[in-house]
């Protein structure tokens, strides 16, 4: 059984194992068009979809926090007399309004924020189908799961449908 073990820079520490036998199951059908990736391949598509999951995790968070930021400022100008003047950052210009002309604007703003949180979240999702099925295809193993594996805790598909890795454990591939 032909084994290759390597370190990854982007996870800390941890090593790789990837098994080849396991990796050339289907042989060289359909005339050699469709070849096995190599396991540096297969390891750094994952990397990269897992990154690609923790963008988007830390950009629903962002968004998030805006849409708390939002909310504070509607919650407070709710109180005031409409015509009030208040004013707005509008693309680094402050600009002057009164309260009526920019509540409706910062309401509207913030359904149009949490429609984009409720894409990325749904897009997460399928990232997360996604890496599950990448991980099945290659049997992709965290180092940190194959030890709550021998532990007798077998939850594994978990972190890939929650929305990313919650330690900085390594990855098995065998």
């Amino acid at each position: 059984m032909d084994s290759l073990v390597c370190l990854v820079g982007v996870l800390p520490a941890s090593a790789i194992h990837f098994n080849m036998a396991a990796n050339s199951s289907g042989g060289k059908s359909g005339g050699g068009k469709q070849s096995t990736p190599s396991p540096e391949q297969v390891v750094a598509t994952f990397q990269r979809m897992r990154q690609e999951q923790r963008s988007m995790a830390s950009k629903a968070a962002e968004l998030e926090m805006e849409i708390n930021e939002h909310s504070l400022v509607i919650d407070t100008l709710k109180e005031v007399d409409p015509s009030r003047k208040c004013y707005r950052l509008v693309g680094g210009v402050l600009v002057e309004r009164t309260v009526k002309e920019v509540l409706p604007a910062l309401e509207n703003n913030k359904e149009q924020i949490s429609k984009i949180v409720e894409s990325l979240n749904t897009q997460m999702q399928a990232k997360g189908r996604e890496l599950t099925e990448y991980r099945e295809r290659y049997n992709i193993r965290l180092v940190s799961e194959d030890d709550k594996q021998g532990k007798g805790n077998t939850s594994q598909a978990k972190e890939s449908e929650g929305g990313g890795s919650k330690s900085g454990a390594g990855v098995l591939v065998s």
